[in-house]
């Protein structure tokens, strides 16, 4: 069961399935972030400097010129999730090739959020064709996606951007076929190698036939 009681809960009230399973992060996944982030806190008189895979510490106060503190990072985080809906879009190609995927696999969001926004997120991504189901965790991703799985020896995929969320899922579900999906080019090429077994993809029309081919769709 998730580490999370909230995250329990909400897949707890999820119809059983046993088809193959695709477990989708939100952010740089399935919605675009850094790039909308960015435009948020440049009207905040705040630039991103991409000189290191990270937000904390990389953030800057363009008048001054000097590193914005790692908790007022927090804040602008979730001052952003509060108007996410006026700002973040889908990368190209995402819904429709989600969609094809959705015809043979169950497909299930699971977004490192605080719970309150998830009214808010749900809204966001049935405007923008993403009517999957969508939880929210503050907890490591891992024993949610046992979770989902269920008893059911079902194939597993999930995508998601950040290594450790990947290596969460490996700890819980050793025989998940683990993707990495970051919608934002200039930060990915700074990123770290990934860890061995994690396919890379560059973006949704080349990541679906890879975990279509992995889930046997």
């Amino acid at each position: 069961m998730s580490d999370d009681p909230e995250t329990a809960r909400q897949i707890a009230e999820l119809a059983n399935d046993d088809r193959p399973l695709l477990v989708l992060d939100v952010d740089e996944v399935v919605l675009e972030f850094i790039s909308p982030f960015v435009a948020f806190i440049d009207t905040l008189g705040l630039e991103l400097r991409t000189d290191s895979f990270r937000l904390r510490g990389n953030i800057f106060e363009r008048a001054t010129q000097t590193a914005v503190a790692s908790e007022r990072v927090s804040t602008l985080i979730a001052d952003f999730f509060e108007v996410q809906a006026d700002w973040q879009t889908a990368p190209q190609g995402a819904a429709e090739a989600i969609a094809r995927l959705a015809e043979s696999a169950e497909i299930v969001m699971l977004t490192a959020m605080p719970h309150r926004y998830r009214a808010t997120r749900r809204a966001l991504l049935d405007r923008l064709g993403f009517p999957y189901p969508l939880l929210t965790t503050e907890q490591p991703k891992g024993p949610a996606i046992r979770q989902l799985r269920g008893a059911v020896p079902r194939p597993v995929a999930f995508v998601d951007d950040i290594a450790r969320n990947l290596l969460s899922a490996r700890e819980s579900v050793a025989d998940a076929h683990l993707f990495h999906l970051m919608a934002h080019e200039e930060l990915r090429a700074l990123m770290p190698p990934l860890p061995e077994g994690v396919v890379e993809t560059r973006n949704w029309p080349d990541a679906a036939p890879k975990i279509a081919s992995a889930l046997g769709l």
